[in-house]
């Protein structure tokens, strides 16, 4: 591990916005059912940024939306380093960060604690359906901490993801609020939370890439079904 890499984990140790836990498989962990009261310290909806690199978009919702609660996850720590110290430098109490594997998310919290979550230019997982983050196996695990009726966001460059999450949706009777594979050439292109851009994003742009978009509400009644081998055909 570089030098650098180990001056940001151990600054990172202090931080008052990072959670660290060191055993990411614990069962009885204290915040868990306990983030507002304990961490953010008032009642507001909490929302969680699955794979959150750099913590570029969760910092965007917190300045955007002063009135909820925003938390990044990621097992990265170093990234995690650098969204978690300009939110520390912007005094912005309404961001956080926790340092844990996502399939592992339900050690960290109750179930409904959590009223959305922001899938952000995930991993496309092309050889391995079932570890995309909207995967069957992801919103089954997703019911354990997510209010009934929470609202999921998928804003990626994948094309594979978005297409591949349209079609698991279908399978299971769900029907997108919003639906775009050109965000920035649709009706939602002058959002102010659609418009918040990542670093990787702003190089998918200027690569000529597009950004698709998809909203829809969890249903946490449904037993999610895995859909056959998805090949995108363009």
């Amino acid at each position: 591990m570089s030098k650098n890499k180990l001056e940001k984990f151990a600054q990172m140790a202090s931080f008052s916005n990072v959670v660290q836990p060191e055993d990411i498989k614990i069962k009885n962990f204290e915040l868990k059912g306990n983030w507002n009261k304990d961490f953010f310290k008032n009642d507001n909806p909490l929302t969680l940024e699955l794979g959150c690199g750099k913590g570029e978009y969760t910092l965007g919702l917190a300045r955007v939306k002063k009135d909820e609660n925003f938390l990044g996850v990621d097992i990265k720590g170093a990234r995690i380093y650098t969204g978690a110290k300009q939110a520390l430098d912007e005094k912005l109490l309404n961001a956080g960060f926790l340092r844990t594997r996502i399939d592992m998310i339900d050690n960290f919290f109750a179930g409904n604690e959590v009223s959305a979550l922001w899938i952000t230019f995930a991993d496309p997982q092309p050889k391995k359906q079932n570890k995309r983050l909207t995967s069957a196996y992801f919103l089954n695990l997703y019911k354990k901490i997510l209010k009934d009726s929470a609202i999921i966001n998928l804003k990626t460059d994948s094309r594979l993801l978005h297409f591949y999450t349209l079609e698991l949706l279908k399978a299971n009777n769900i029907t997108p609020i919003v639906s775009t594979d050109d965000l920035y050439n649709s009706e939602f292109c002058n959002d102010s939370v659609l418009n918040i851009n990542t670093f990787y994003e702003k190089q998918f742009l200027a690569e000529g890439k597009k950004i698709t978009y998809l909203k829809f509400v969890f249903d946490k009644s449904k037993e999610y079904v895995e859909i056959p081998k998805f090949v995108l055909n363009e």
